[in-house]
């Protein structure tokens, strides 16, 4: 048994009593559609709504009365704050929080609900954390990495006790990487548990950190991802070489995947998972032959979601299914065309959201005019239908 793992089984026992020991159960949904058995860990319940938490509060059940008084600093995009700030205020300690100025605001009000000094400096997390480290110094406050710190990945790694507590016969773990703090974790408890075990990581394709330094192939770095909470540029020290060492693959996925995982989430479970949370199903949804038949356990890691970003999400996923669509149709400007256009729709059993009407900007003759219609719809075929009925009818439709 290595040290770090017996560090693991300690934080186990030492921050049982205060956080929570959240679901992890099948999903028969997800288990029918990928065609294996998938089991989720919501780490999205947690209080602070991550499984951030545990890392923060084993890191501070760690420090001296002494540096209790000083004080704590972290830079975090917002899962760390809020779990280092929930945390320290419970045990009365000053905590200081620098955010990138890109993050959510849901996880800035959230933060300093919780107690903490928020301080937004920077566009990333990487300048938010020099400036983290620059105030830590200055007016001697202990600075707490959210990744790199073997007492954090030792309270992240408490996941995948409770995971192959539950589930000892698990087959592969998927776990989201930014910094590679609860990848170092996972992986070391689930190797030393059962070393036959696979865990893989994953990132966005857009901020591809760790996997270009363990595949030794050049980074990319988008200037936004969905998967906000993993978007960072320089991982850990110690993360990356238990990473290396530890970690099977690592997985890169698309945003437009992470959005449609999201919307996987929340009508089939139920449950408000944010990017980072949902980008290990995403990974599991395009590597399907990897996974057949085997029981994977998906870590839904966070589910703090800026409601305009969730609104954004849902509407787009609602067009990539056909749910939600944009006709134009062309039609003589003559009472009753719109009555007719509309008795065509309702007998589609589609439902009318906007209609717009462009008469000037448009190559249409005179007493002829554009509609543009949003419906709501039932899928891809439903549209195609609609399109076929309103052309029988003699009007000219077409997808915007």
């Amino acid at each position: 048994m290595n040290q770090l793992f017996k560090d693991i089984c300690k934080a186990h026992a030492d921050i049982n009593s205060s956080i929570q020991r959240t679901q992890f159960s099948e999903s028969i949904t997800l288990s029918e559609l990928l065609s294996c058995k998938v089991y989720l860990k919501f780490e999205n319940h947690q209080f602070t709504g991550s499984f951030k938490e545990r890392g923060a509060l084993n890191k501070i059940l760690s420090m001296s009365s002494t540096e209790k008084e000083r004080g704590v600093i972290a830079a975090s995009a917002g899962n760390h704050a809020q779990g280092l700030a929930y945390h320290a205020t419970r045990h009365g300690i000053r905590s200081v929080i620098v955010m990138p100025r890109i993050a959510p605001q849901v996880k800035v009000t959230h933060t300093r609900a919780l107690g903490a000094e928020v301080l937004l400096h920077g566009e990333n997390f990487d300048a938010a954390n020099e400036y983290a480290l620059e105030l830590a110094q200055r007016d001697g406050l202990v600075f707490i990495h959210p990744y790199d710190d073997l007492k954090v990945i030792a309270g992240q790694g408490t996941i995948a006790v409770e995971m192959l507590d539950e589930i000892p016969e698990l087959d592969a773990i998927l776990v989201p990487i930014g910094g590679g703090g609860l990848a170092a974790g996972i992986a070391t408890a689930a190797k030393s548990i059962n070393p036959k075990i696979r865990v893989y990581g994953v990132e966005s394709s857009h901020f591809n950190s760790m996997y270009s330094q363990i595949k030794g192939v050049p980074p990319t770095f988008g200037s936004v991802t969905i998967a906000d909470g993993i978007a960072v540029k320089k991982p850990g020290r110690l993360t990356s070489k238990i990473v290396a060492e530890l970690v099977d693959d690592i997985f890169l996925v698309e945003e437009d995947d992470i959005e449609e995982a999201m919307i996987l989430l929340l009508e089939i479970e139920k449950t408000l998972v944010e990017g980072a949370g949902a980008i290990g199903l995403a990974a599991l949804k395009n590597n399907p032959e990897l996974f057949q038949g085997k029981k994977v356990g998906l870590v839904l890691c966070g589910g703090n979601v800026d409601p305009l970003t969730l609104t954004a999400i849902i509407d787009k996923g609602m067009v990539k299914a056909g749910r939600l669509v944009r006709l134009n149709v062309q039609m003589t400007d003559m009472p009753g065309s719109l009555s007719e256009v509309s008795r065509i729709f309702g007998e589609c059993n589609a439902n009318i959201d906007e209609v717009h009407f462009q008469r000037t900007f448009t190559p249409l003759p005179i007493q002829s005019v554009d509609v543009e219609f949003s419906l709501k719809t039932r899928d891809h075929q439903h549209v195609e239908d609609i399109i076929s009925t309103l052309t029988e009818n003699g009007f000219t439709a077409s997808k915007v």
